[in-house]
């Protein structure tokens, strides 16, 4: 699923791809933009972690799940 996180006062939004379903990425944003958590921290598919203070989130944007594409043929 791909994830875009924007931050306040940076020109580029952070772009990951993440194993997390739609709900499980919304409750994390859900959770550090009401107080629970200082930080937002989502994982990539890679095992890279991303932390984004929750006081500097602009926006996320849930995009749709991603389908793993296999075989050359023409897209």
């Amino acid at each position: 699923m791909e994830v875009k996180i924007g931050v306040q006062h940076t020109p580029r939004e952070i772009v990951l791809e993440s194993g997390l379903s739609a709900e499980e990425v919304e409750s994390a944003v859900g959770e550090a933009l009401d107080g629970t958590a200082r930080l937002l921290s989502l994982t990539d598919e890679k095992g890279r972690k991303v932390l984004v203070p929750a006081d500097r989130i602009a926006y996320v944007e849930i995009g749709e799940p991603t389908a793993r594409r296999v075989g050359f043929g023409a897209l």
